[in-house]
């Protein structure tokens, strides 16, 4: 479970931003303050992994927590939540090793993204001894785009047409398929089709299975992944 603190002086939004929590997975909330003060004491009396920090605070703001916890020297990842756009806020969150920056107001969908993405890039350095040059690529790249807001597809592929696809996968629920079977659905050809289900399983939103017949080759079939519908948003609602 990840351990994470809310830090926020409106109450409405922290209450917002409880209810948001308890709708993922492997969230645990451990504390809220509504300011920098009452928030030092939480983390020093409990383990947390992650806090959701607003920067705008009376008293000492978000930067000066952030100096704090690095001071503390222990594992603590921020995800800013902030209704400062300008770019040198975002550069010092940066700075600072904030994991994600969010702009009030926002989305459950990006909220969702973002926390999702944290606990998969933590799992995915916790669960390994080593990582190999393409897992760090693929973890620092997705967290640079997340961070700019934009999540570009791989050349030859398009939004319109991913939609399509996506629309008809979601329509199988459950249902297993084949490439071949998406294709005639969608109305592209298989060829076209198999670089969208490559890309699709690529970033985890199908899992595949190979089904062995009694005669010929086997056949590969897809169905949605549990995270599909959270990674995709990134893909086909930014900038389109």
């Amino acid at each position: 479970m990840t351990k994470t603190v809310i830090v926020e002086d409106d109450p409405m939004v922290a209450e917002i931003n409880r209810r948001y929590l308890e709708q993922i997975e492997g969230i645990e909330l451990v504390g809220i303050a509504g300011s920098v003060e009452a928030a030092i004491p939480i983390l020093q009396e409990k383990k947390v992994d992650l806090i959701l920090l607003d920067i705008h605070m009376p008293g000492d703001n978000g930067w000066s927590l952030l100096s704090t916890i690095r001071g503390f020297e222990t594992e603590i990842d921020v995800i800013i939540i902030t209704a400062s756009c300008d770019k040198e806020s975002i550069k010092k969150g940066l700075r600072f090793g904030a994991v994600d920056y969010l702009i009030k107001p926002f989305e459950f969908e990006r909220f969702q993204s973002a926390l999702f993405s944290y606990r998969k890039g933590q799992m995915m350095i916790n669960d390994q001894e080593k990582l190999n040059q393409m897992d760090i690529d693929q973890f620092l790249l997705h967290k640079e785009q997340q961070i700019l807001g934009g999540y570009d597809l791989p050349k030859g592929l398009t939004k319109h047409t991913l939609c399509k696809v996506w629309g008809q996968v979601t329509e199988m629920g459950e249902t297993s398929f084949s490439t071949e079977e998406l294709a005639c659905k969608v109305g592209i050809s298989r060829v076209s089709m198999r670089k969208y289900v490559i890309f699709l399983a690529d970033i985890h939103v199908l899992d595949t299975e190979v089904v062995y017949g009694t005669i010929g080759r086997p056949v590969y079939m897809h169905r949605v992944s549990n995270e599909g519908n959270i990674i995709i948003n990134n893909y086909i609602t930014s900038n389109y």
